[in-house]
C-alpha cells in the first residue's frame, strides 16, 4: 500500500498516482474550463454540507479566476488547478481565504495564460521569497471533503485520486509534535500526520481513515 504521506506531498505537487486511471489524450497546455454549473458543483462538493450555502467560490473562465460569489460565513471554495489536468476542489477558511487562496488563483491564472508548470513553480517561489505570497500565520482549515479530486502524475502520464480528507494549517509543526509516527502508518489511516513541515505545514486528517 502506498503511504499516505506521500500521497499528500503528491496532492499538492501533481505526483500522485493513488487510485490512477490511464490518460488516453496528451496533456493540455491550459486547464479545461467546465461549464459554469459543472464548476459551482465541483468547487462547493469540498465543503461540509452546512457551509456550502454561505460559501463563497471562485470559477475558472477563459481569461482565469473570477470571484463568482461573495463568502457569508468567512469559508471560500474553489477547484485548485496547479497542473492543466488537476482538479482539487478545496474550501479554505477565513485565514485560508486570506493567504492562500491568492497563491491558489495566481497559479491557475498563470496557466490559463499558456505559462508552463515548471515557469509557474518558480514564480510562486519568487513571490513567497518577495512577500507576495503568505504562508497561513495561524492555525486553520482547509476541507476536501470530497471524491472529486483528480491530479495528474508527469513520471507515469496517469491520473490519480485520492481521498476525502481535511487540511489544518499547522505552520512550523511537526509529526513529533503532534505524536505521530515519523512516517504515516497504512495500519491506522486515521492518525494525522503532517505534510510540508516547516511554514507551509499541514496536518492531514482523514475522516474515519
Amino acid at each position: 500500500m502506498m503511504r499516505l504521506d506521500r500521497i499528500a506531498f503528491g496532492i499538492a505537487l501533481g505526483t500522485c498516482a493513488a487510485g490512477a486511471t490511464q490518460l488516453t489524450a496528451q496533456t493540455p497546455d491550459r486547464p479545461e474550463v467546465l461549464p459554469a454549473a459543472e464548476e459551482m458543483r465541483i468547487a462547493l462538493s469540498a465543503a461540509p454540507d452546512h457551509l456550502r450555502d454561505g460559501a463563497g467560490y471562485w470559477a475558472l473562465e477563459e481569461d482565469g479566476y473570477v470571484l463568482a460569489r461573495e463568502t457569508e460565513n468567512g469559508f471560500t471554495c474553489i477547484i485548485n488547478r496547479d497542473h492543466p489536468l488537476n482538479r482539487k476542489p478545496t474550501c479554505y477558511d477565513a485565514e485560508g481565504t486570506r493567504t492562500i487562496l491568492p497563491k491558489v488563483v495566481f497559479v491557475g491564472n498563470l496557466l490559463m495564460q499558456g505559462t508552463s508548470v515548471a515557469d509557474v513553480r518558480a514564480q510562486v517561489q519568487e513571490g513567497f521569497a518577495s512577500g507576495r505570497l503568505i504562508a497561513p500565520e495561524r492555525p486553520g482549515v482547509a476541507y476536501m471533503l470530497t471524491d472529486e479530486i483528480r491530479n495528474y502524475n508527469p513520471g507515469t502520464g496517469q491520473v490519480g485520486t485520492f481521498p476525502s480528507h481535511m487540511m489544518f494549517y499547522a505552520p512550523n509543526l511537526t509529526n513529533a509534535d503532534i505524536g505521530a509516527p515519523p512516517t504515516h502508518d497504512p495500519e491506522a489511516p486515521w492518525l494525522p500526520f503532517i505534510a510540508y513541515q516547516g511554514p507551509h505545514g499541514f496536518m492531514i486528517v482523514l475522516p474515519g481513515g
